[in-house]
């Protein structure tokens, strides 16, 4: 089975690409379920806030006219903070989402990607506090199903990698918080386009999660366009049966489904 977790279209403000475009792609590409994470953050500099009346009512559409062809799943991708936990969680009871990505943008209000939350520290004060701050929320916020890009400071890290050795505890706390609670963690596929050296969340990561008895992962391509859709799908899940995972999850009206690998 193919399944793709992790898709933004033009609801989402840093994406153009149009819902029915992506839709045909993931058909032709022999996907059977695709799942769109549209993005919704807050309190930050830049905030791409997905207009869900919207987003609802043009997926109900085209779930109707493709149900024969391909499996739609209503899904959206949380930017949150623990101070703006109320803001994600009125969103999260008025919407039927299928699933929820829980990410980590901000930190202080400030944005990763142009560097405004790391500039003035050191390395590993950036990183400790990035997984601080995912802690305080994953005890405070219900609003998900899986924890998506966990080590998303990789990506923006300008010192390069920072060794697992010295956030191995903060992530083995949060992890058995997560399991605690029956939430998940995502691979996403996007650590190859960025040419990461590792998947994302890490293999390290992935063999704790797996060690301390986590089960829901999900995969995502973290789409924004056409040749962004589903790569890497396949070979992540041959990863997965090589570290030992049996299954990869999907979800329906927030409840994982297990799917054999």
């Amino acid at each position: 089975m193919l399944a793709d977790y992790h898709i933004h279209t033009s609801f989402s403000d840093d994406s153009t690409y149009p819902m029915k475009d992506c839709i045909d792609r993931a058909i032709s590409l022999g996907f059977d379920e695709i799942c769109f994470t549209e993005h919704i953050d807050h309190g930050c500099t830049t905030s791409f806030c997905c207009n869900c009346d919207e987003y609802l009512k043009a997926f109900n559409m085209y779930k109707q006219e493709y149900q024969n062809l391909i499996t739609l799943k209503f899904g959206i991708e949380f930017g949150v903070q623990a101070h703006h936990k109320n803001y994600f969680l009125n969103i999260f009871e008025k919407y039927p989402f299928d699933f929820a990505l829980l990410s980590f943008h901000q930190i202080e209000d400030k944005e990763l990607w142009n560097q405004d939350f790391q500039n003035g520290k050191t390395q590993e004060e950036y990183n400790r506090i990035y997984f601080e701050e995912m802690y305080k929320t994953v005890q405070v916020f219900d609003g998900f199903s899986v924890l998506a890009h966990m080590d998303l400071m990789r990506r923006y890290d300008k010192f390069g990698e920072y060794p697992f050795e010295k956030i191995k505890d903060q992530v083995e706390e949060i992890l058995k918080l997560i399991i605690n609670k029956g939430k998940g963690i995502e691979v996403n596929t996007s650590s190859f386009r960025y040419k990461l050296n590792d998947l994302t969340p890490s293999r390290d990561i992935l063999r704790l999660y797996k060690l301390l008895g986590g089960e829901i992962i999900t995969i995502g391509s973290d789409s924004h366009n056409a040749s962004q859709l589903g790569a890497k799908i396949p070979e992540v899940q041959e990863e997965l049966k090589l570290l030992g995972y049996k299954y990869f999850t999907t979800f329906d009206k927030m409840q994982p489904v297990f799917n054999k690998l």
